[in-house]
């Protein structure tokens, strides 16, 4: 790091990110890699090494992935990534970069046959009473005592 900082234009900048947050992870083994990897969850993940594609088929927690020394980050934030609104900080545990996914409205809806509905409400009332949720339960109690008739 200190070769290449020499004539970096931001060595400044650089070296201080470096003194207060480089790190270097020795790992002895490809699946160790993985582990250390996923559960730092880096936002950009380079992989260079001949046999990168086993990190992409078994990494999971990154923002983006970079793989084999032709690729850079460099490129995906600046063009051929999707984007470089990634997430940092571990985020990348559950969650991916930003995507048209994050400005489409998801919703859900539920709906149970009267058979259904019986069988459904004989377990949740037993899982809303666990709970203490007890007008949950009622609720749950009264289609069973509708439908189980």
């Amino acid at each position: 790091m200190d070769r290449q900082l020499i004539d970096l234009p931001t060595r400044d900048t650089a070296a201080v990110a470096w003194r207060d947050n480089g790190e270097v992870v020795v790992v002895d083994s490809a699946e160790e890699a993985v582990r250390v990897s996923d559960e730092w969850a880096p936002e950009h993940l380079e992989v260079q090494t001949r046999d990168w594609r086993y990190y992409l088929d078994n990494c999971k927690n990154y923002g983006s992935v970079f793989l084999g020394e032709e690729t850079t980050v460099a490129y995906g934030d600046k063009t051929i990534g999707t984007n470089h609104v990634l997430p940092t900080m571990k985020a990348a545990r559950y969650t991916g970069g930003l995507s048209v996914g994050k400005f489409v409205k998801t919703v859900t809806y539920q709906y149970a046959t009267k058979e259904a509905s019986y069988k459904i409400a004989e377990v949740c009332e037993r899982a809303c009473n666990y709970e203490n949720m007890l007008a949950h339960g009622i609720s749950c109690r009264m289609r069973k005592e509708k439908y189980g008739k």
